[in-house]
């Protein structure tokens, strides 16, 4: 059997010194789409940081290809690995084609943030972004930020990425339409995402993020069930199915939260 094309291995990892998971193993295969779900504050973005090389685990490895990421120098690591954090600012002169282009910069040569190759132009219509192309970067209201931030993670071509809540400050319709280009580029994603039925329809595999510890990765339809809504988030919830497409949803029960 092949190697996972991600993977941690006895990773602990936290914030600062303050430990918030230990023991966490996890494997990726390649080309599979995986969503990490749990509570706010369990520790989804500090893991993608890790696994993503932004930060060093406190303990234990995090492999790429069955390589020790530490080990693989920083301009391999951009090309093959892209990141679309959370709370990311841009520089605010900067112009929605410029700020893209800089997902080239580990192709070439560091001083070049042009789009001679129209990279930034074909990620910026891929979402649907053609017509911002010019506008200064603070220009932006949130949610074009953040589909900007992941047209720039489109036009660095990685083989890996990682997005840190891709849907947030988004609306419904391009919710969708964000993880439907992404799940169409064929490429190993791994997500934060706190909307349940979005990491069941979008993605391959899901992973609890909680109380410390990660669940083993395993299909999204064995892991979304009203049992994971009442032991993880504290809510009680039915599962339905929709009468025209038949996937099976997660729905809150306000009556039963309610006493």
């Amino acid at each position: 059997m092949s190697a996972p094309h991600l993977a941690a291995r006895g990773v602990a990892c936290g914030r600062g010194r303050r430990p918030v998971l230990t023991g966490v193993d996890l494997a990726v295969r390649r080309g599979s789409r995986l969503a990490l779900v749990g509570p706010n504050g369990a520790g989804k973005s500090t893991l993608l940081r890790v696994l993503a090389g932004l930060d060093a685990p406190h303990a234990g490895v995090v492999e790429l290809d069955g390589r020790a990421l530490r080990a693989v120098p920083a301009r391999e690591r951009a090309r093959r690995l892209a990141v679309v954090s959370q709370h990311e600012l841009p520089p605010a002169d900067l112009q929605v084609r410029e700020l893209v282009a800089l997902g080239r910069l580990p192709h070439r040569s560091p001083w070049r943030s042009d789009d001679a190759d129209g990279h930034a132009d074909a990620a910026l219509e891929r979402l649907g972004l053609g017509h911002l192309a010019g506008r200064a970067v603070d220009h932006l209201s949130g949610g074009e930020l953040r589909r900007v931030l992941v047209a720039r993670a489109l036009a660095q071509e990685a083989e890996v990425l990682l997005l840190d809540e891709p849907t947030n400050h988004l609306d419904l319709r391009h919710q969708h339409e964000l993880l439907a280009a992404v799940r169409e580029l064929g490429v190993t994603v791994v997500a934060a995402i706190h909307d349940l039925d979005l990491a069941g329809r979008y993605f391959d595999d899901v992973a609890v993020v909680d109380a410390g510890s990660v669940s083993a990765p395993a299909p999204a339809a064995d892991v979304l069930t009203p049992a994971l809504l009442a032991d993880v988030f504290g809510v009680a919830a039915v599962r339905l199915q929709h009468p025209v497409t038949g996937r099976w949803h997660l729905v809150v029960d306000p009556e039963e939260n309610a006493r």
